[in-house]
């Protein structure tokens, strides 16, 4: 098979990622088949590795497969009769869920679903081609190429005092191999790590893997228990804290500018570093709220992001920016030898320089805010009696409260049955909290009856509910 030549006006990884989906389902149901590697895929499909690593990136995303390290990817089996299953590991059947076919799929967090930069990147990535011809592309730039590191320096600059250079920034395949690389520099694995709660559950996931101590810091009304915070510090041997650059995602959750002022406070007093999620710190509808960042003490700060939320699944890569440990950072880059394509990266550099990101932020932040406009009236229509919720500031989600006590693992298994995948809480916690609350998209596409998804959601809210 070759994919030249074949559906033109599709990107090519849209057509890797339709033949992987083929070759899933043929698969059996209930077992572990691994796929074929990403040079592999290249060869038999005659596309690139990157175009290969950008199709399974999504897949991965959706929870169709999963990657072991050094051994390659599989995919997740699907239950012989998911909707009868109710035990097991709670991710691995909504993961589950969501490959079946038909499915309403609800759960996801995916801003930039409707409107993506693919196609400016790609025209934009086909132009540079011809200015740099493949023999005169680098590929020993483990840390990304100057062009992207500089323009990502630039944009987090913001004062005199709170500047980045080129060499403060790393660019990693995704957010994942980012951080299992910052986890190893910083030495994580047995020290203990304040979390902000809810969290989102692929960080979460990560951390317990490396073996990394959870303390959760639960927002309660966009606040955090500022007391709890400062026991955390004064009693535990806490090595960082990770908090939301500006809005707290999936709750939504703002914290006052005196609060604010209060955690970087704390920080600084106890000698705490602070590692900063800015994976959708551009996505607030409004944004008029100082990223932490821009507080917090210099001295002491990380943060990372993904290209991906903001532009689209073409721009899958994570990145790091970090004034410190530089020379561990670069080896263990170097030692994990992303092989980034170079064009790539000049092109989303470009994008950057010339203004095309600022732009469709501002598009992309209507589009949500519209969308999100678009479901309330939904929402309480169907479930004002069954849920609470506040607006979103921010993002692609509502987070929702049950009014009453219910077991929401039966509402998720009652929904499966119906073809809709919720997000249940508790996959946003490591230590049983958020048991009443779910997770609902708002960027749905349109091919379902949202208000009888909704209407069903609001009868397994009934059925659910516990003495």
């Amino acid at each position: 098979m070759t994919l030249k030549g074949d559906r033109q006006t599709d990107f090519a990884y849209q057509a890797v990622y339709r033949y992987m989906i083929n070759l899933i389902n043929e698969v059996g149901t209930d077992a572990r088949v691994k796929l074929p590697s990403l040079r592999q895929l290249s060869a038999r499909l005659n596309v690139s590795i990157s175009t290969v690593q950008y199709a399974y990136s999504l897949l991965e995303k959706e929870g169709r497969i999963y990657s072991v390290a050094k051994s390659g990817y599989y995919a997740w089996p699907i239950p012989t009769h998911p909707t009868g299953c109710t035990g097991g590991d709670l991710l691995e059947r909504l993961y589950a869920g969501t490959r079946r076919p038909g499915m309403l799929v609800l759960s996801v967090d995916e801003p930039a679903r409707q409107l993506s930069l693919d196609g400016p990147l790609l025209l934009l990535e086909r132009e540079l081609v011809r200015q740099y011809p493949r023999h005169l592309q680098p590929w020993s730039q483990p840390c990304g190429v100057w062009e992207l590191r500089a323009a990502l320096a630039a944009r987090y600059t913001s004062s005199p005092t709170r500047c980045w250079q080129a060499d403060d920034v790393y660019i990693g395949a995704d957010l994942r191999g980012v951080l299992e690389i910052l986890i190893e520099v910083l030495g994580l694995k047995g020290a203990t790590v304040v979390v902000e709660s809810p969290c989102d559950w692929s960080i979460l996931r990560l951390l317990q893997e490396s073996g990394v101590g959870i303390i959760e810091l639960p927002y309660c009304h966009d606040s955090l228990d500022l007391t709890a915070f400062e026991q955390l510090l004064r009693n535990e041997s806490v090595h960082l804290t990770l908090l939301s650059s500006r809005v707290s995602l999936p709750s939504g959750s703002v914290m006052s500018g005196g609060e604010r002022l209060q955690v970087v406070r704390l920080l600084d007093q106890y000698g705490c570093w602070l590692l900063e999620n800015d994976t959708e710190g551009e996505l607030g509808f409004e944004q008029s709220v100082t990223a932490l960042r821009d507080l917090a003490n210099p001295e002491r700060l990380m943060v990372f992001s993904t290209f991906e939320k903001v532009l689209g699944p073409e721009a899958p890569y994570g990145y790091l920016l970090s004034r410190y440990l530089s020379a561990e950072l670069q080896r263990q880059f170097l030692l994990r030898a992303f092989r980034l394509s170079s064009i790539r990266q000049r092109a989303l550099a470009r994008l950057y320089q010339n203004g095309r990101v600022d732009q469709h932020l501002q598009a992309l932040r209507r589009l949500l805010k519209e969308q999100a406009s678009l479901m309330r009236p939904r929402l309480d229509e169907h479930l004002t009696d069954w849920v609470n919720y506040r607006m979103p500031v921010a993002g692609a989600t509502f987070w929702l409260s049950s009014r009453q006590a219910v077991d929401m693992r039966q509402v998720f298994q009652h929904m499966l049955g119906h073809q809709v995948v919720i997000a249940p809480g508790e996959l946003f916690s490591v230590s049983g909290l958020h048991q009443q609350h779910l997770r609902l998209s708002h960027t749905f596409d349109g091919q379902h009856n949202l208000d009888l998804a909704l209407i069903e959601l609001a009868q397994a809210l009934k059925q659910a509910q516990v003495e």
